[in-house]
């Protein structure tokens, strides 16, 4: 089966900032992405069997040992109906030090413990340390078997070992496997910009973990494209429950992780993970009553940074860094807002239609159909909307 079109391929260019080389988080130097996919079982839903439609994603934010390197970071709630553990401590002082995983919501326990367990194996024999990992979680119980708790510490080990650079799988794998947005199969999706040399030439990526929304919001670089696609034509997984709570349109979760090269301070990452809240909005997300809504950058334009426990150190207890200039941070923020956009539509293109428990299906979004939808709307390759300078990056 040839991969589903992304973005770009169907002419679609989010704002006039260059991709980088894969268009994806991984081309912020060093990043690395790890899946673990799990799927098995069809038909009526038995707890503990299935049908099981989940899975583990992580994201390690630099290509050294990130329980003994932190770097700097910051985070933002738009609407905290969900669970980001670890921030507490990151807002205390700044430093993200280890990485980053995506489950869904009844894993977040078992995710959480088996890195601490993972990074036990990272320190030399007898090192004594603590850890308060970053997990993240949107609900997937819609299609998957959530109580069922399938995700075990080996997927997460799964996960941290398959961590690389270059292409990111995306769609309905790792923790995106049984998410949905906008009423169609959701999941992972990533994109990235590249700053031209005269605006500091660093490069922001962007991974999402989308699982939101109804249809009728979804946009597109500006085109109300969920319109063009109704529940009665395409139906819903939710068959038509309006309700809030778990399993109804709109009531779902978004995790958006920006990561830059630039040499940022942590206040500054905090207004960087600020923006991808617009790039949200700008794709049909309002920050929902019952939607997390949660969003973390970090920035590796700092390196060496000492670990934070502090342990045996000698020296005169200061370090060197760098930051931009808080007025010079505008083209980083256009960045992770475009990324940010293109990045859930990255998620919905690249998942396939799936069937969970009790034969419930979150339909596939149509990448011909979008493509004429935008042609349309003057979006298409030739249209107006089309960047001028746009990059070449999948």
């Amino acid at each position: 089966m040839s991969p589903r079109p992304r973005a770009r391929d169907l002419g679609i260019h989010i704002g006039r900032l260059p991709s980088g080389r894969w268009n994806a988080i991984t081309d912020v130097e060093g990043v690395r992405v790890g899946h673990a996919t799990i799927v098995r079982g069809d038909g009526p839903l038995v707890v503990g069997e299935g049908p099981v439609r989940t899975g583990v994603t992580v994201i390690l934010p630099h290509d050294g040992n990130p329980f003994l390197e932190p770097v700097f970071a910051g985070w933002h709630s738009l609407n905290g109906n969900g669970e980001l553990t670890g921030t507490a401590w990151l807002d205390e002082v700044g430093l993200l030090s280890g990485p980053i995983a995506l489950t869904n919501t009844h894993s977040v326990g078992v995710v959480h413990d088996a890195i601490i367990e993972y990074a036990v194996r990272s320190h030399p024999a007898g090192t004594v340390f603590w850890s308060l990992p970053v997990v993240g979680e949107t609900y997937d119980g819609t299609l998957n078997d959530i109580n069922g708790f399938h995700v075990r510490p080996a997927h997460v080990a799964e996960a941290l070992e398959a961590a690389a650079q270059g292409p990111v799988a995306e769609g309905s794998v790792g923790g995106g496997t049984g998410m949905i947005c906008h009423e169609l199969k959701g999941g992972i999706g990533t994109a990235s910009r590249a700053l031209p040399a005269d605006h500091g030439g660093w490069t922001v990526g962007v991974l999402v973990q989308a699982n939101y929304g109804v249809r009728h919001d979804l946009r597109i670089d500006g085109v109300p494209v969920g319109r063009h696609i109704p529940v009665a034509d395409v139906p819903s997984p939710y068959g038509g429950k309006r309700a809030a709570g778990p399993g109804t349109p709109g009531a779902g979760s978004i995790i958006v992780v920006v990561a830059t090269d630039a040499p940022l301070l942590p206040h500054q990452c905090r207004r960087l993970a600020q923006r991808a809240g617009l790039g949200l909005s700008r794709a049909g997300g309002y920050g929902r009553n019952s939607s997390g809504d949660m969003f973390l950058a970090f920035a590796t334009g700092n390196r060496g940074i000492p670990d934070i426990s502090g342990s045996d150190r000698a020296g005169p207890g200061t370090t060197d860094v760098r930051m931009v200039l808080d007025d010079r941070v505008d083209g980083l923020f256009t960045a992770a807002v475009d990324a940010t956009e293109e990045a859930i539509v990255n998620a919905l293109l690249a998942a396939d239609t799936m069937t969970g428990i009790d034969g419930v299906t979150a339909h596939g979004l149509d990448a011909e159909r979008v493509a004429r939808i935008m042609d349309a709307h003057g979006r298409g390759p030739d249209g107006p909307g089309r960047a001028i300078d746009a990059g070449e990056g999948r």
